[in-house]
């Protein structure tokens, strides 16, 4: 069984989990529609460290982990708001 360190609930089981993709900038609010298209269809799809916007189903809880996508270990997790205060975007 393989185990997400929840920010807001601790240790509990992967099935109770959703991934909602790599986190990434937005693209500027002046953008083409090819920019646009390929944020929203577009994936990286790296191979190594990534931070992922991560979804606890029953509590409806967003946050951002980091997983190294070689090994599939969760390296670290951020409740979204502490996360977007360090790394988030200044527009």
């Amino acid at each position: 069984m393989k185990i997400m360190p929840c920010p807001l609930n601790g240790p509990r089981n992967i099935s109770e989990f959703s991934c909602g993709g790599e986190v990434e900038h937005l693209p500027p609010p002046d953008c083409d529609h090819a920019q646009w298209i390929d944020y929203v269809y577009l994936e990286n799809n790296t191979a190594g460290i990534v931070r992922e916007w991560w979804y606890h189903t029953p509590t409806a809880y967003w946050f951002v982990a980091e997983r190294d996508t070689r090994t599939d270990e969760i390296l670290r997790t951020w409740p979204a708001g502490e996360f977007l205060a360090e790394f988030g975007e200044k527009r």
